[in-house]
């Protein structure tokens, strides 16, 4: 059985430059999160740290998408272009469990 995150023998990966968009956007949510601590930390008003929260949680929802995005453009596009059976019902079966799981991403 494979492992999470295995392809079945098809080799698809996140492009440089949409990998590059992620990491920036990480990068940023990170420094986000770090704001949202040292607000914590100097006892800011609880309304503004929920709006930090919330808008980092925001900018984790559009990273979310962007890999979302190249695994359906890369990984399961080649899957179902395989004509291997197995492949594609991985495929479907990682994008179920992604949907019922994140399901919500972005619909705020």
């Amino acid at each position: 059985m494979p492992q999470e995150g295995m392809s079945l023998g098809i080799a698809s990966m996140m492009n440089e430059a949409t990998k590059q968009k992620v990491l920036a956007r990480l990068r940023k949510i990170a420094g986000q999160v770090d704001g949202v601590a040292r607000m914590v930390e100097q006892d800011r008003y609880c309304v503004d740290v929920l709006l930090q929260v919330a808008s980092a949680q925001g900018a984790l929802g559009e990273a979310g998408k962007l890999v979302l995005c190249s695994h359906v453009e890369t990984c399961v596009s080649s899957a179902m272009a395989s004509g291997k059976p197995a492949a594609r019902k991985q495929k479907l079966d990682e994008l179920m469990q992604v949907f019922s799981r994140y399901g919500c991403m972005g619909n705020r």
